[in-house]
């Protein structure tokens, strides 16, 4: 069984859906086996989103899969996990998204230096159809832009 060193586990859905505005590092308050699933890769931020609930901040949706070797101390997948941030950062978070329109979905989850699990979270403003489009025909431009590229050099 061979562990990732570098783990980085992406919302892809996030960047296509919502329109970042500005991001922040979270900690999460996890369990073992948690942790565990997670350097081996096994989560996902799909339909995941983070709420605030009596003044905290909670991740809610995030799917981290239950660990093979684990007993009964095993966790639930889908559990509510709360947040860790600075006092000043949850009440800017807080006031931001009570305007209308905007939310708090979470990004990336990554393992840091002293492996420690965060949370990249953003402030967002869900896109219109409109938008989808017009970031769709970008990434196909692009994509075509590289293989022209890529075709010269060789």
């Amino acid at each position: 069984m061979k562990v990732e060193r570098n783990i980085l586990i992406k919302n892809k859905k996030a960047s296509f859906d919502y329109i970042l505005l500005e991001t922040y590092t979270a900690g999460m308050v996890l369990t073992g086996t948690e942790l565990k699933s997670i350097r081996l890769g096994k989560a996902s931020l799909t339909d995941s989103y983070v709420t605030f609930y009596a003044g905290e901040l909670w991740a809610k949706g995030i799917q981290i899969s239950v660990y093979e070797n684990g007993t009964y101390n095993n966790h639930h997948p889908k559990r509510d996990r709360k947040l860790l941030l600075t006092r000043r950062e949850l009440r800017k978070i807080e006031r931001q998204t009570k305007e209308t329109g905007f939310t708090i979905v979470p990004t990336k989850m990554f393992i840091n230096d002293k492996g420690w699990v965060k949370l990249e979270i953003a402030v967002a403003k869900g896109k219109k159809a409109y938008d989808k489009r017009e970031t769709l025909k970008e990434k196909d431009d692009r994509r075509l832009m590289d293989r022209a590229f890529k075709s010269r050099l060789s």
